[in-house]
């Protein structure tokens, strides 16, 4: 009897990544008669679940996903009710985020789709019942980069409530400080959180460290929120408390315009906003005229209504900082991000219950 055993000879890298690896026959070293050197069969080529990616991703990014995935690159920030043809058709996973979202229609042009992820925390623009309607799953990359996104949201509030801008430009021209207003300390104030998820939990963890108050508004009570932690039942009266309101809620329709007029009237004239969640959570018309009128003391954004543009009625106001939607992105908050994403997938094909389902 002949004794061999067959062995697949190939380095992880070519099966991760697609590509043949090759079927030989390996003799036993105690198989004095047999040859050393294996015998090859058959060349096998391994196929990668492809990956229909919506949104735009840096080169780095995308080299990470080919790893793993046939990718088909798409980047729009517009719907695409005609699909994607045979990139769409033979898609199994949806990379996309909440800006950009999946809607119904184009559902219908993803046959083979099995999961949908929104790369980031939101998922406004995603039809989550058509993806339910479908046995699609969906998920999301909440709590990846929370820590970027707070640490973002605290450095605007720092500036909007001393005016760095204002002091930055300001020294630039040569005028000192006597001429300048003072503004008031951040330290020791009554930070109010409106959504206390991952961004919000990590925001008033560095609210703590400023010694400040915390309150907070969510849908229900966080039974594992600190106990010093105030609850409120609604926005505004959040705000008739707080010397500082941060949004940190998803958009949607629930949480359309929560910040309106009657919110800012509430936070006073010495109070200050500042948007992490989604634009479409505050009232940008309100804002404006309660920035214009003093109604509010300042705001700093980093999202807004009718992105990727600012909206016109606030680049002139000086007592407003704005950023153009990067609170979430780091060097760490995208490799955090990219790896939920990628266990979320890994664990699906295992079979195994995804970490962030929606």
């Amino acid at each position: 009897m002949a004794c061999c055993i067959a062995q697949i000879v190939a380095d992880r890298h070519t099966v991760s990544t697609g590509g043949e690896f090759e079927v030989s026959i390996r003799h036993p070293r105690h198989c004095d008669a047999a040859p050393r050197a294996p015998i090859p069969l058959w060349r096998l080529k391994v196929s990668l679940p492809s990956l229909l990616v919506l949104i735009p991703m840096h080169p780095e990014q995308l080299s990470a996903l080919q790893t793993h995935f046939d990718v088909a690159y798409h980047p729009s920030y517009h719907p695409a009710p005609q699909g994607w043809g045979p990139d769409g058709e033979q898609a199994r996973f949806v990379l996309t985020h909440g800006a950009r979202g999946l809607s119904a229609a184009e559902l219908s042009h993803l046959p083979n789709v099995a999961l949908v992820s929104a790369l980031g925390a939101g998922y406004e623009n995603l039809d989550i019942a058509a993806l339910r309607s479908r046995n699609v799953v969906a998920v999301n990359g909440a709590g990846a980069n929370a820590p970027t996104v707070a640490d973002q949201g605290f450095a605007l509030l720092l500036a909007a409530v001393r005016r760095i801008p204002e002091y930055d430009a300001a020294c630039r021209r040569g005028v000192w400080r006597d001429a300048l207003p003072m503004q008031p300390s951040v330290s020791g104030k009554k930070l109010g959180i409106v959504g206390l998820g991952a961004v919000g939990r990590q925001f008033a963890k560095r609210g703590e460290g400023f010694d400040m108050q915390i309150g907070y508004r969510n849908r229900n009570r966080r039974d594992d929120a600190p106990a010093h932690y105030q609850y409120f039942d609604s926005v505004l009266a959040l705000a008739e408390w707080a010397d500082y309101l941060v949004v940190t809620a998803p958009g949607g329709a629930q949480s359309h315009h929560l910040v309106n007029a009657e919110v800012l009237r509430a936070l006073g004239k010495h109070g200050f906003l500042v948007n992490l969640g989604r634009g479409s959570v505050v009232d940008t018309a309100a804002l404006a005229d309660a920035l214009r009128d003093g109604v509010i003391a300042g705001a700093g954004l980093d999202v807004y209504e009718g992105e990727p543009s600012p909206p016109a009625a606030l680049i002139d106001l000086q007592n407003v900082v704005l950023s153009p939607h990067v609170a979430g992105r780091s060097p760490e908050a995208e490799a955090a991000t990219l790896a939920l994403f990628l266990e979320n997938t890994r664990r699906f094909q295992a079979g195994e219950p995804v970490l962030t389902p929606l």
